[in-house]
């Protein structure tokens, strides 16, 4: 806490390597592997791509990585608004993180299972494929129930920020419509599915907005330098 605005730009270079391994992972390696009901496209894209599954599972677990460190770090900045809210924002990002590195494992073994002719003699060619696809879509929707916290997340960082006097108010409020903006999209996705895929796009766009400003702001901004000798007296 003696350099806050030191702490916060290490805080955005882990955020931005949450960004990058994320994006990479579940924005270009996910959806090039994953066909959504169509077992023997789904097993052919991951025997095909058997390298690019490697690294999109350790891109998981490097996101989730830093992620941790990203919470830590904001922990630190922010504990002395309130310890119980700031406790709050860390253990809900454990959670997120322990849900991606599980969904890691699951795609891992889609690709064992894929590659394995152990299976194919076992359960056949449909079968194996299937399994392949079972995994897969254990990846894909865990991926959303892990929505859950990174949405809830945002709601207690955006709360701090705004109260802290450390951040521009309106980064607290688009921090907290970005929390909320994930889990309407996660509670469309699974109640009304064809409703949650029409909205996705638009749903989205406050989130990213969010997470995108909270980045550069710390990157760049720091903390506002004025406030931070609020920090001595708190």
């Amino acid at each position: 806490m003696n350099s806050p605005k030191r702490l916060a730009r290490i805080a955005g270079i882990l955020y931005l390597f949450v960004g990058i391994f994320g994006g990479f992972a579940e924005g270009f390696v996910d959806p090039k592997m994953y066909v959504a009901g169509n077992a023997a496209a789904t097993a052919a894209n991951v025997i095909a791509n058997c390298g690019l599954v490697r690294m999109g599972v350790m891109s998981h677990l490097l996101d989730g990585t830093f992620f941790v460190f990203v919470a830590m770090a904001l922990y630190n900045l922010l504990q002395h608004v309130n310890k119980s809210v700031a406790r709050a924002m860390l253990i809900l990002v454990i959670l997120a993180t322990g849900i991606i590195c599980l969904n890691a494992v699951f795609q891992f073994e889609s690709m064992r299972v894929a590659t394995d002719s152990y299976y194919t003699t076992t359960f056949g060619i449909a079968g194996a494929n299937a399994l392949v696809l079972l995994l897969l879509d254990m990846q894909h929707y865990g991926t959303l129930i892990a929505q859950v916290f990174f949405g809830l997340w945002l709601i207690p960082l955006g709360w701090l920020a705004y109260k802290s006097g450390m951040f521009h108010k309106w980064l607290g409020i688009v921090l907290i419509l970005g929390g909320i903006c994930y889990i309407i999209d996660l509670l469309a996705a699974f109640l009304l599915p064809e409703l949650g895929q029409k909205i996705h796009g638009f749903v989205t766009i406050p989130s990213a907005i969010a997470e995108i400003s909270m980045v550069f702001y710390l990157l760049i901004v720091g903390v506002k330098t004025l406030k931070t000798d609020k920090l001595s007296t708190n």
